[in-house]
Formats: C-alpha cells, structure tokens, sequence
C-alpha cells in the first residue's frame, strides 16, 4: 500500500519524506523509514497530534465505520476511535502498525481499531466504509490514482476525505519539500471526483506551520478535499 506521513512537512502516509527527490515508495522504503524515524521498537502511547484538518472535517458526522488508509502510526484513526468511530487503520509498513497499536493501547482505543498491514495498491477491504480517508499517504502508484482507488470504497452517503501536499513552485529558504511525485493540485482531485457520484463539501489549498529546527517555522502547503458519496 501507500505509507503516511502523519503531520510533519514532507512525510508521507505508511511514511512521510522532506527530500524532493524521486522514491519508489514501496514496502522497504516505508519499513525504513519508520524504523528509522522511530526505532523498531520505540512507540509512544501519546504520540503526534491528529491532523488539524481530520478533526475540523469530521466535526460534523455521525460516526460509524471509517478506513484510515495509510494510517503510518496511528495518530489519525485513533483520534477518529476515541470519538465513536469503528476504525480499520491499513499501512504497509509493519513498523508503523506496531507503534500505532501501541498507541491505540496507550488512549485505551484498541478495541475499536483493527489494524492492516496491507499494500493499498494491490488490497481491498471486504466492505465499503462510512468514512474513508487519507492523510498525505504517498502510495507506489500516480496519486491521483491512488485517491481514485480508495473512493471507491465509499459507502453511499459517506464521506471521502483527502488531505494531500500541495504541489506547489518552490519557495527560496523551504527545506523540507515533498517529492513532486507525492503532490497534487485542489484541481487535480476535484476534477477527479464525478459530479454525478460526489457532493464535494470542501475544497481547500490551506498553509499552516510547523515547528522546525531551532524553532524555525516551517510552512506546510496542504490540500483539503471533502465529498460526499450520493446515495
């Protein structure tokens, strides 16, 4: 499947990367990077804040099933678990799964969340999910394709949620830029998304900072797309 990145500029779901330069993206990469940026054994029951953009987007749903797809450690669907969510959290990296088990153990969630270690190009889910969603996970295939694939495992009536890093010229001073081939535009998704099939909700270019290196603020470019599945 993909890896995520959970909140950081440039990471990735099922793993994230500030180089812009070309990766496969596939099993052993993410499996390195985890291990890397984490240690294979090193969890933390408290871990990364959910995305900002997750819990505005959701705000407003009923909660139900959901599938967190390239969920990387876990920040996103345990955050959708502990508000009432019945969560399927897939990753391709072992290492990822292991700490957002941990997590999961940690906020007392583990119980509402299954874990999948999956390749999300090659898997599908049994069944379709009131709530799909994808936080900057840079899979083994075009991104756009990707976001095509997991919407298709959308319930009627449910909800697609994309959060992406936005392609965008480079800016003098950034270091940490995603791969051009992880990135997108709010067109590029939207115009994906079949008007006759999806109500879109949101649609959003946002910037927000982080904090960096000797409290140097980074800026991440994020794209934000929110669509409902008509019934």
């Amino acid at each position: 499947m993909a890896g995520t990145a959970e909140t950081s500029p440039g990471e990735a779901t099922g793993g994230r990367d500030g180089d812009a330069m070309t990766h496969s993206f596939d099993k052993d990469y993410w499996q390195q990077h985890w291990e890397q940026a984490h240690g294979p054994a090193k969890a933390d029951s408290g871990g990364a804040a959910p995305n900002p953009h997750l819990i505005r987007e959701t705000s407003g749903l009923a909660p139900g099933t959901a599938l967190d797809a390239g969920c990387g450690t876990g920040a996103e669907a345990t955050w959708l678990a502990a508000h009432g969510w019945q969560v399927t959290g897939a990753d391709i990296s072992g290492a990822a799964l292991a700490q957002a088990a941990e997590r999961a153990e940690g906020q007392s969630v583990s119980g509402t969340v299954t874990w999948v270690e999956a390749d999300l190009t090659s898997w599908a889910p049994g069944d379709r999910f009131d709530l799909v969603t994808t936080h900057y996970a840079h899979p083994a295939m075009p991104q756009l394709a990707f976001y095509e694939r997991i919407s298709d495992w959308v319930a009627p009536g449910g909800t697609l949620l994309i959060v992406g890093h936005l392609h965008a010229p480079a800016s003098p001073g950034h270091g940490h830029r995603p791969p051009p081939e992880a990135t997108v535009t709010l067109a590029d998704i939207t115009g994906g998304l079949n008007a006759a099939v999806w109500s879109i909700t949101s649609a959003e270019e946002i910037t927000r900072t982080l904090p960096g290196p000797g409290d140097r603020a980074l800026p991440l470019h994020d794209v934000v797309v929110r669509a409902t599945r008509r019934g």
